[in-house]
């Protein structure tokens, strides 16, 4: 069984019911999600074998948060006990032209305030065949760019494959900080996931011809974005998602990689978003768990965005849905029928 390693923050997700704005709400609808702890998720879903690592709090709520993915069949064991706070966010769900909006509470978490000595990556890394991790954990600061470069070196000594989902998040950190961080630990990666402003926000890498808030999208420009990522960091692969978002409930999803079999862009999906949150981490899930199936590029970009298209269906950080439901849809089964 295949077995990846993701690394990274969960937080407590609060959000009002439904479409109620915040200044509207009386009660929260209490989740758990972050980007690497939704990949675990997926692939776990998937059939692969998942383990999130992080530090959270020993108490009650940390172990509420622990038991959430302990129940799709993550890997808990190497999660660091400790520290005072888990990180909170709250998401208010757009509709029409209204956007979603999402207020973090999120300093001086447990894994913030996390320190290298408490990670032993030579013993979690053993076994591995992938790790993943986002931007967005480096960009929480303290000793977390650091732990994230002890990981990855690691993974260079093992031969570990290794992605990284650039994730910029502009209420973290600035353009140049991430620049100047994520530049250090992109010569481990070997693939490369971004979106349509992530090149751009971290390493000023841009697709010409493209507005994303007109839903203007130049595929051709993102094939050179794509092409200077590579060469100026080795990657072997680079993949980027493709959004066109005419409003909070209905976009265009596509995505395109780049291996060295060329170019390779999936099919555009028309998707009516019942949430949005985690769409992109499916994404990274299902294009790890196929390239590790052996999937061809072609087939692999294919699955990847079905992945995503489902998970836009769905309530929550996590993508719960099974490979077999994925590959239907990448296949061509996406009319919404009832499965009798």
């Amino acid at each position: 069984m295949k077995r990846v390693i993701t690394f990274g923050e969960i937080m407590l997700r609060l959000a009002p019911e439904g479409y109620l704005r915040f200044v509207q709400a009386d009660r929260f609808q209490a989740t758990f999600g972050g980007g690497e702890a939704n990949v675990a998720v997926s692939l776990a879903n998937f059939g692969y074998s998942a383990a999130f690592v992080s530090k959270i709090p020993a108490h009650e709520i940390g172990q509420y948060c622990v038991n959430s993915m302990r129940r799709y069949g993550v890997d808990t064991s190497q999660i660091v006990r400790g520290g005072e706070r888990l990180g909170v966010y709250y998401c208010e769900k757009g509709a029409s032209q209204r956007a979603s909006k999402v207020i973090y509470d999120r300093a001086a978490s447990a894994i913030a305030l996390a320190k290298r000595e408490d990670f032993d990556w030579e013993s979690i890394l053993d076994g591995a065949d992938w790790f993943h991790f986002t931007g967005i954990t480096p960009a929480l600061g303290g000793e977390l760019p650091e732990i994230c470069l002890d990981a990855l070196k690691v993974c260079k000594a093992k031969n570990i494959f290794v992605s990284c989902d650039l994730n910029y998040r502009k209420k973290l950190w600035t353009r140049e900080e991430a620049g100047k961080a994520m530049a250090t630990l992109m010569p481990y990666v070997n693939l490369c996931i971004a979106n349509e402003e992530d090149a751009g926000d971290v390493f000023g890498i841009h697709a010409e011809n493209t507005e994303l808030t007109k839903g203007k999208i130049n595929t051709d420009g993102y094939k050179e974005v794509a092409q200077k990522l590579k060469d100026r960091f080795g990657f072997e692969k680079v993949a980027i998602t493709l959004r066109r978002s005419f409003s909070a409930n209905d976009n265009d999803w596509g995505a395109m990689l780049y291996d060295s079999e060329g170019f390779h862009f999936s099919k555009t999906y028309s998707v009516h978003i019942v949430d949005r949150v985690g769409g992109g981490d499916s994404f990274g899930a299902g294009l790890i768990y196929a390239l590790l199936d052996g999937q061809s590029g072609a087939d692999a970009i294919e699955f990847a965005v079905a992945a995503s298209c489902l998970k836009h269906s769905i309530e929550g950080d996590f993508n719960c849905v099974s490979a077999a439901e994925v590959k239907a849809l990448a296949q061509g089964d996406g009319s919404g029928r009832v499965q009798r």
